[in-house]
């Protein structure tokens, strides 16, 4: 199978895209929408930004029952949460201080305010291992399974293969990427994902991420993949310096420079598949109040796997 070769130019530089960070971005930035096999590049660096390919993993229909058990309810993803709305079905119902663009504080029951600033209310949560943590807040502790991990153990490790999957795509697309993170992640092996070069993977559950950059993992370049129940439009994985929109779905791999800027395009439905969507199993019996992502007929499970930069020091 031919997999075509597409040599991009940079139609924006970071200092413009910078201050835009945590808003959402609109599809007028899309000018190129991916939804087949390719290999991008920098048509001036000649480095590679992203590998696409469609419908290679198998087993998406299975593993939707694993990874949906593995998002969990958060308000400390920063930039990717978006922009706080006081209006929305979260925050009117809470008195709001100290709101500074994707952060805000609130009064707690007692009328004082929360002493951490918090972000929007999403179903995300990292899965694998994590960092050690060394005195923050008085906080002391190793390197360690994630609490999200040990409190879904066995839907955790149902997911493995999966992610083993995943693991040989990013050795077919990017192999000289995947072995010195491979290398890296061999200083450590017991904090690894199975025999993969992932440390940790990243589950989200219909979260429109909004402009942002990853930081802390090494090398930059991660995996993407989703997993669907129910039909719905948008979600393009965005890449707004090049005016790239991939359309990733149920079995499709993306590997791709997560230290480029990117972003989700919306997430909509029209009336013909609202109508199909409420046909469908539940999948979910969701009680949080205003939470993205909740009460809806249809999900969308995307994961993002990488290797923690700092698991290298773990003890």
């Amino acid at each position: 199978m031919t997999i075509q070769k597409i040599y991009l130019p940079r139609i924006c530089l970071d200092s413009e895209l910078k201050p835009m960070t945590g808003e959402f971005l609109g599809d007028e930035w899309i000018l190129h929408e991916i939804d087949f096999d390719c290999d991008i590049f920098d048509i001036d660096s000649g480095h590679k930004i992203l590998s696409f390919r469609k419908r290679r993993l198998k087993g998406f229909e299975e593993n939707f029952r694993h990874f949906k058990r593995l998002a969990k309810p958060s308000r400390g993803r920063g930039a990717p949460a978006g922009p706080i709305d006081p209006n929305s079905p979260y925050w009117k119902t809470r008195k709001l201080v100290n709101t500074n663009g994707i952060r805000t504080g609130y009064l707690k029951k007692d009328g004082t305010p929360s002493k951490m600033l918090v972000n929007n209310h999403v179903l995300s949560s990292a899965i694998g291992y994590v960092d050690a943590i060394r005195g923050n807040l008085g906080v002391n502790l190793p390197c360690r399974l994630s609490s999200y991990t040990t409190s879904s153990l066995k839907s955790y490790e149902k997911s493995i293969p999966y992610m083993q999957q995943i693991s040989r795509w990013y050795r077919k697309t990017h192999p000289e990427a995947y072995q010195s993170q491979m290398d890296r992640a061999m200083l450590k092996p017991k904090y690894r994902i199975a025999n993969t070069p992932f440390s940790s993977c990243t589950v989200n559950r219909t979260f429109r991420t909004a402009l942002h950059k990853d930081s802390g993992d090494f090398g930059g370049v991660a995996c993407l993949t989703v997993l669907e129940h129910g039909l719905y439009n948008g979600g393009l994985f965005m890449l707004p310096a090049f005016g790239i929109g991939v359309n990733i779905r149920s079995g499709d791999i993306l590997v791709a420079n997560v230290h480029e800027y990117h972003s989700n395009s919306e997430i909509w439905t029209t009336d013909a598949q609202d109508l199909h969507n409420a046909t469908l199993d539940k999948q979910f019996k969701d009680t949080l109040v205003g939470t993205v992502g909740t009460g809806l007929d249809y999900s969308r499970i995307s994961m993002v796997l990488y290797l923690r930069e700092k698991m290298s020091e773990c003890v």
